[in-house]
């Protein structure tokens, strides 16, 4: 039996072995076609390659726009109930707005002593727009395209006064002029912020120190209350004011102090405003401490860029002193960037304006050439201080909320861009001015709500702008409440398409374009027509227009 199965294996295996290169001959035979047919139409077969490969990357292509569509939305659901998540998880921690003491009885009868909180403002750490748009090569380039414009604006003033004197003029007159009387600001800016570190808060220590044991409450928040109404408006409103007007200060020194009063102003306010509602809350459940900040958390909030106060801010764990370096270079380069834009584009087009007969063509020609020149300087405010001047700051307080501005070049909207542009106001304007009106007088005034939110902001504006330049114009008042209430409605939330960018941007060109034209006419007017002896009205009458009539 043994032998039998031998000789079967050795049949089989035979058999098998005489099979296989038979097999491996007619299956090579094939092979050796296509590989032939290959070699001699080689040609076609790469040109049919080609042909397919094309095939494929216009498919590609095609699903591309449907891809990142569906990506941008399942990423934009995920980041909204992110968000959501993240509100909830705040309110159920109330520690921050509230004593852990509190019932919620005690909370729901909190929230009624002020606006409806819907969970305040909620601080992340996240990075500036720009920072992560210049990580990508393409916005890089934009930026190294200004960065050339300013170093075409440098040669052609370099050349231009080397022609003219024969040598090469590197004076900055300009500049010493407008940020003149250094000293008398620097020690107006440090009354004030002394001032704001001592009155407002001592004044709610006191308050909130002898508020649980008073017999009259009423009677003493309303004594306090107008002890820093008072400090607010003649404290911070009259004094700065006052020193800017009688000191005669140049326009840039002014604007140093004014934006410093507004934004101390500001500051005290939500300081207030967000610590009030604690002390109640701890009163009406008879706690046995009163929530007081620390003074180095007030000091904090003082130096952080943000408007809305919170004894606790999300924190970076090291400062990266290269960055803040960095931010504060381009800030420099901004200053000489729009140096360089008034010596070039503005000065030689103004300074003969008064002794030329005012026409309606004259007028369309100014604002038209205007349009450059506001542009850029709008982008220069825009880059200089919510981007590099606020960043610089957060770097060195480790402040990790870097969310300053959105992406409001990409508006569709006016209402979009004015929530969009600077972040930091107008989280201010909506949780302490818009939300309180509607508070206070019902959720059915939301219009009216937002024409006060309008009529403070526009007035705040011109405000600055009369104290700086030294005359009343409100060229920019009536941009604001005629043009931009229009605006804010017609082009509301709904327009999405591109045209609406389209217009958003033209009109916000035109009204660059105005505001160049006619406070720099009114400056020039001022300064070729002087009156003597001027009474307050003479601050008030534009003399743009009598200057021209003169002439």
């Amino acid at each position: 039996m043994a032998g039998e199965d031998c000789v079967r294996k050795r049949q089989s295996g035979s058999t098998t072995a005489s099979k296989t290169p038979e097999n491996e001959e007619t299956q090579r035979s094939p092979e050796g076609e296509r590989s032939f047919q290959n070699s001699s139409n080689g040609r076609v077969d790469v040109d049919h390659v080609i042909t397919r490969k094309m095939q494929l990357i216009a498919e590609a292509e095609q699903l591309k726009p449907a891809f990142m569509k569906e990506v941008d939305s399942h990423f934009t659901e995920f980041v909204n109930n992110l968000v959501a998540k993240s509100a909830l998880l705040d309110s159920s921690s109330s520690t921050s707005l509230f004593p852990a003491s509190c019932s919620e009885k005690e909370l729901l009868r909190a929230k009624t002593l002020r606006a409806p909180p819907e969970h305040g403002k909620i601080f992340t750490a996240r990075r500036s727009l720009l920072d992560e748009l210049f990580e990508v090569s393409h916005i890089r380039t934009i930026y190294h395209m200004f960065i050339a414009l300013l170093i075409v604006f440098i040669l052609s003033t370099l050349l231009v006064d080397f022609i003219d004197e024969g040598r090469l003029v590197l004076g900055f007159d300009l500049l010493v002029f407008v940020f003149g009387k250094f000293p008398i600001v620097f020690c107006t800016w440090l009354c004030m912020f002394c001032a704001t570190v001592i009155v407002p808060y001592n004044l709610f220590v006191w308050w909130a120190q002898g508020y649980c044991s008073s017999s009259h409450r009423a009677i003493r928040s309303l004594y306090y209350g107008m002890l820093f109404t008072l400090f607010q408006t003649a404290g911070l409103g009259l004094g700065p004011t006052y020193i800017a007007v009688s000191y005669a200060l140049p326009p840039a020194s002014r604007f140093i102090v004014i934006l410093e009063q507004v934004r101390l102003v500001m500051k005290a306010h939500s300081f207030i405003r967000e610590n009030v509602p604690r002390v109640l809350c701890s009163v009406k459940d008879k706690s046995s401490t009163v929530p007081i900040p620390r003074i180095s958390q007030y000091l904090y909030f003082l130096f952080a860029p943000t408007l809305i106060y919170r004894d606790n801010y999300p924190r970076n764990p090291t400062i990266r002193w290269g960055y803040v370096a960095t931010k504060f270079a381009q800030v420099l380069g901004s200053l000489f960037y729009a140096y360089y834009i008034f010596v070039r584009l503005c000065i030689p087009q103004f300074r003969n304006s008064s002794q030329e007969t005012f026409n309606l063509r004259g007028l369309v020609l100014c604002i038209f050439n205007s349009i450059l020149p506001g542009v850029l300087i709008l982008f220069l405010v825009f880059f200089a201080f919510l981007h590099c001047w606020l960043n610089a700051f957060a770097e060195m307080l480790r402040f990790a909320d870097r969310m300053f501005y959105k992406d409001w070049w990409n508006s569709t909207s006016y209402a979009n861009y004015y929530r969009t542009w600077n972040v930091v106001v107008h989280d201010w304007l909506y949780y302490y001015a818009y939300r309180d009106f509607l508070w206070f007088f019902g959720k059915r005034f939301k219009a009216a709500a937002m024409l006060s939110v309008f009529t403070v902001s526009a007035a705040v504006h011109e405000y600055v702008l009369s104290i700086c330049f030294g005359f009343f114009y409100p060229v920019l008042f009536c941009l604001f409440m005629c043009f931009g209430m229009v605006f804010n409605f017609i082009l509301n939330d709904r327009r999405k398409g591109p045209i609406w960018n389209v217009i958003m941007w033209t009109s916000l060109f035109l009204g660059q374009g105005v505001i160049i034209c006619l406070y720099s006419q009114e400056w020039y007017a001022r300064h070729y027509c002087p009156v003597e002896n001027p009474t307050f009205l003479d601050y008030l009458k534009p003399r743009s227009w009598s200057c021209h009539m003169k002439m």
